[in-house]
Order: structure tokens, then C-alpha cells, then sequence
């Protein structure tokens, strides 16, 4: 996480951004966002707020590329701006918002005690909805990747937060978000755990992150699901045609990407097997759910992994 640097670099100032409540009110000032743009290096110290952000939600706004985005920051109560914090970035699943994902992601109840700050993100609409911009697939003439980039530096600003632990999780073409920012944005996220979404055949090869990057996945078997455990060709978005890697294809191509050596280990009692020997010390890890739909993942299990990695 590279708040001031990734503004610098920008060519941006760092200014507060528009706060706005859910309910709708008025909670901040109304000034200029900051500017998306790439990352700087990790492990410098960061400079907590004077003031500390109060517990809640909020929907804020960040200025990319000329346009006005938004996302909800979430705060919990054991939060107290003194120390830094992990930040969560969450992308909702096609179809949904910055709020509904809010409401149904898993993460809180998890993290909430810790103090981790989370950012839900509100993605644009394309031919099945709100989504992402994942290569061919599932919103058009969007960086998305610099949208989450600016998200993080943005959130730096403003909170406590350690800028070597940031980490991408999300649900759907939320999953799929999730797997893009680990193979782009490598330098900003420390881990990822995508569900529902694999890898996709189209661009793969492209997936060449900065860093060896921790990612536990997590997938469902059910055949009735719209991203097929065993991949393939999908119409998910009309005129956007894809093909998924599948669970196992794009488990065992992390593990190519990480350069992790051997054969994965047996499932263990959550479904989750693993490679050992992986560079920098990365995991890569698939937890499958047998007769599992697409469900955002178990935060019990995703949690530990990608807390006990950091840039």
C-alpha cells in the first residue's frame, strides 16, 4: 500500500475525498479525490491521521481517469487509528453494488475484532449488470486495475493502515477481480482470495505479477453454476464470450506462476489442498466445496492465509 508515493506518481495531490453516509447525508467535505495510478514500494512506515476515522459505513468517492467512482469504507468499532491495520479490499459479484456486497460479505464478522478496515468497491455496469473489467470479459473501457489501485491510496490517506498488508478478496466477477489485481497488482496486494471465478483462457498468459503472490480460492462444485468447476466455454455476459481455466487448471497455474514445486497435498478437512516450495514463500491454495455454489469463500479459512503474508 502506497498511499503518498502512488499519489506523487500520479502527479496528484493528496486531498480528501467526497463522504457520504448510506443514508445520504452529508458527512465530509466536499473536495477533490485522489488520483488512481501505480504503487510505490512497500514497507515504509505509515503516518496515522490525527484524527481517527469513526466506526461505520460510508460511501466515499475517488477521481480515475477523469471519472468519479465509488466504494463503501468500513470501519469497525475496535479500530482506534493509534496502529496500523490491515486493509481488505472486497468486489462484489456481477450484478451487485459497493452496499450489497457490504451486506453479505463474510469478512467482518471475521475481521471486525482485529480492527482490519475494508473497502467494497462499486463496479460499473456492462450487458449483465455492475461488474468488472477482467480482459474480455465483463465491462468495457474501464481500468479497473487503477480503480483499485487509487481505492488503497486513497484509503492511506485517510486511515492507520499497514501499508504492507492490503489484500483483494471477492466473489463472482468479484473472484475474478480479485485474481486480476494479484496478477497486476502485485506490488500494491500482498494475497488474494477469489471465489467462484477461475483464471481465464483468454489471457492467462498475461498473468505475470510483480511478486510471487499468495492466492486461496475458493470453489463449488454444483453443476448448476455459472462458472463450471471443470471450466470451459461461458456465456456469463452477453457478447462477451469467455472460457474458464476451471478450478484445478487455474490452481495448478498459480502454482506455475509462483514457481511452487512438487504435487499439491491431499484436501484436508475444509476441502483445501495446497503447494509447497513456492518463491518468497507464497502459498497457493484451492478449497473446494463439494455440491458448493457460488458462495464468497469461508473467511474463517481465508483469513489466517492471507493475514500471515505482507509485502
Amino acid at each position: 500500500m502506497r498511499t503518498v508515493i502512488a499519489l506523487l506518481l500520479a502527479g496528484g495531490a493528496c486531498s480528501r475525498a467526497d463522504v457520504y453516509p448510506i443514508s445520504g447525508a452529508a458527512d465530509g467535505d466536499a473536495g477533490g479525490a485522489s488520483d488512481g495510478g501505480g504503487g510505490g514500494g512497500g514497507g515504509d512506515s505509515p503516518v496515522c491521521p490525527a484524527a481517527a476515522l469513526s466506526a461505520g459505513d460510508t460511501e466515499r468517492k475517488v477521481t480515475v481517469a477523469g471519472a468519479t467512482r465509488t466504494y463503501v469504507l468500513h470501519v469497525p468499532s475496535s479500530y482506534d487509528g493509534r496502529k496500523a491495520v490491515p486493509l481488505i479490499v472486497d468486489f462484489h459479484g456481477i450484478g451487485e453494488s459497493d452496499a450489497s456486497e457490504r451486506t453479505s460479505s463474510p469478512y467482518p464478522a471475521v475481521v471486525d475484532r482485529e480492527g482490519v478496515i475494508m473497502a467494497f468497491p462499486d463496479g460499473l455496469r456492462g450487458p449483465a449488470g455492475t461488474g468488472w473489467n477482467v480482459g474480455p470479459c465483463c465491462v468495457a473501457d474501464v481500468d479497473d486495475v487503477a480503480f483499485a489501485r487509487a481505492v488503497v491510496a486513497q484509503v492511506q490517506t485517510i486511515a492507520c493502515v499497514d501499508r504492507a498488508r492490503v489484500y483483494a478478496v471477492g466473489v463472482l466477477t468479484g473472484g475474478g477481480m480479485a485474481h486480476y489485481v494479484a496478477c497486476r497488482a502485485a506490488d500494491v496486494f500482498a494475497a488474494a482470495a477469489p471465489a467462484a471465478f477461475d483464471l481465464l483462457q483468454e489471457n492467462v498468459n498475461d498473468c505475470t505479477p510483480s511478486r510471487a503472490i499468495t492466492v486461496i480460492s475458493f470453489r463449488g462444485t454444483a453443476a448448476d453454476s455459472r462458472v463450471p468447476y471443470g471450466g470451459g466455454a461461458s456465456s456469463l455476459v452477453p457478447g462477451m464470450p469467455i472460457t474458464f481455466l476451471g478450478a484445478q487448471a487455474t490452481f495448478a497455474a498459480w502454482a506455475r506462476i509462483d514457481g511452487c514445486q512438487g504435487s499439491p497435498s491431499v484436501a484436508d478437512a475444509n476441502g483445501c489442498s495446497s503447494y509447497a516450495g513456492c518463491r518468497d514463500a507464497a502459498e497457493v491454495i484451492l478449497c473446494t466445496e463439494q455440491g458448493g455454489h457460488e458462495d464468497p469463500g469461508d473467511a474463517t479459512v481465508a483469513w489466517p492465509v492471507l493475514s500471515r503474508h505482507a509485502l
